[in-house]
């Protein structure tokens, strides 16, 4: 009978480390997005300003970048006229994506549409795209 309760005390000692290992496991699991949630984001001591070559923005294109950690845009709808946006749709976060034939952003996750300015076409976006500030300085286009 001793040998049956020591076997019985081996598999409870057993089951309660593998209890324990697998609430560990699922704890982590679900505390690890709260906190990515509630740390600081990376990127936050980016530069402050972007520096782009005038000579990589086409007339009618659009130069993906990022900005301060965060995906953004440039464009150049005329001559000389520069247009700085976040590349994050307002709807739900997703990357839009430059449409050079239509000229306008598409959200891929969606169907949100973005003017060159950043307004809201269609779809389910809230509000528009955030701009960002832009210079031309000599050869370069400073954003920010």
């Amino acid at each position: 009978m001793s040998q049956a309760t020591g076997k019985g005390k081996e598999r409870r000692t057993f089951l309660g480390v593998l209890l324990g290992g697998f609430s560990v496991a699922l704890g982590a699991a679900l505390g690890w997005p709260v906190f990515k949630f509630l740390a600081p984001r990376a990127g936050a001591d980016e530069a402050q300003q972007v520096k782009i070559p005038r000579d990589q923005v086409a007339i009618g294109g659009a130069h993906f970048f990022n900005f301060q950690g965060r995906p953004a845009v440039i464009l150049q709808p005329e001559a000389g006229n520069f247009v700085a946006l976040s590349a994050v749709c307002t709807h739900l976060g997703c990357i839009v994506k430059w449409e050079n034939d239509k000229g306008e952003f598409l959200c891929p996750c969606h169907g949100g549409q973005f003017s060159a300015s950043g307004q809201v076409l269609g779809g389910p976006p809230p509000k528009p795209l955030d701009t960002y500030p832009v210079a031309v300085v000599d050869q370069d286009i400073m954003v920010g």
